[in-house]
């Protein structure tokens, strides 16, 4: 079996000291020595230039592996050839093709770019036509918020991309290990060999997580909001708690054989160093 892999996601920084922070994370996060670090796409494609930028910079500074994400938000076709040969010119070679968040947000409606694209399938297909670059996609274990949950309609989705050339998927992050067993299971009854990433988010803030979390389409489930019924606005006791959490969600992953977590790490790397030393994966060479 195939040595299961670690990775971490970063957001582009809106400014210098948010940019330090992302290094300063960076850095203490090569103890995990990760095995691919990917680099998001703000709402609506805004923060296109600062994705190409940072994940370039990673590239260099660490030579690890960078996955860049890639959305049909706000550019045409053309645009996004040129940001594939970017990539391609800065030594990327891993995509993540995502339709992305319309500019309002998740919930917002879609709305075409002239000349670009409406589905992450058709970006599946340009990348994979350029040559030269693996490319993951998405996978949402509750349920796409455009499905309305369906899974069924999900797996197709995700099947057709892994037709056109999709290599893996990443979930969203989620906190049921069961609903990615579920999603893993239909897919491989229908033949499927994509191998399905768990995206995990430490709870570091309640009112962050309750944030992401609607606007995602995530349900939390009740034991987690028990878990931090009365110490929601004390720091060091959601941090306690979350990193509990988070270790136990891991190691019934662990146990289902996951092929890799991918910790979105919210520009900040103790609440997922923490996690990985719990679960013996530092300092794994």
């Amino acid at each position: 079996m195939e040595r299961m892999t670690v990775s971490v996601e970063f957001f582009p920084p809106k400014d210098d000291a948010g940019e330090a922070r992302l290094w300063e994370a960076s850095s203490a996060l090569e103890s995990i020595s990760p095995d691919f670090i990917s680099v998001t796409y703000g709402a609506g494609g805004s923060t296109r230039d600062r994705t190409i930028q940072i994940t370039k910079e990673i590239t260099k500074r660490t030579g690890r592996s960078t996955v860049a994400h890639l959305t049909c938000v706000g550019s045409t076709k053309d645009e996004l050839i040129q940001i594939l040969n970017q990539y391609k010119n800065a030594g990327i070679k891993t995509i993540l093709a995502l339709r992305g968040d319309p500019v309002g947000g998740p919930t917002a409606n879609w709305v075409t770019t002239p000349g670009g694209f409406d589905y992450s399938e058709q970006l599946v297909e340009l990348a994979i036509s350029q040559g030269g670059f693996e490319v993951g996609v998405a996978a949402f274990p509750d349920g796409h918020p455009a499905s309305g949950g369906n899974i069924t309609k999900d797996i197709d989705v995700l099947i057709r991309k892994e037709q056109l050339g999709a290599t893996f998927a990443t979930t969203q992050f989620f906190f049921e290990s069961s609903k990615w067993q579920n999603l893993v299971t239909k897919l491989e009854a229908r033949g499927s060999k994509l191998p399905v990433i768990a995206g995990i988010l430490p709870i570091t803030n309640v009112k962050q997580l309750q944030r992401m979390a609607e606007l995602n389409g995530t349900p939390i489930p009740e034991t987690i909001s028990k878990a931090f019924t009365g110490i929601a606005d004390d720091p060091e006791s959601v941090r306690k708690v979350g990193i509990e959490l988070a270790t136990k969600f891991c190691e019934e992953l662990i146990a289902l054989k996951v092929p890799g977590l991918h910790f979105y790490t919210m520009n900040n790397s103790l609440a997922t160093l923490e996690i990985c030393n719990n679960l013996g994966l530092t300092n794994r060479g």
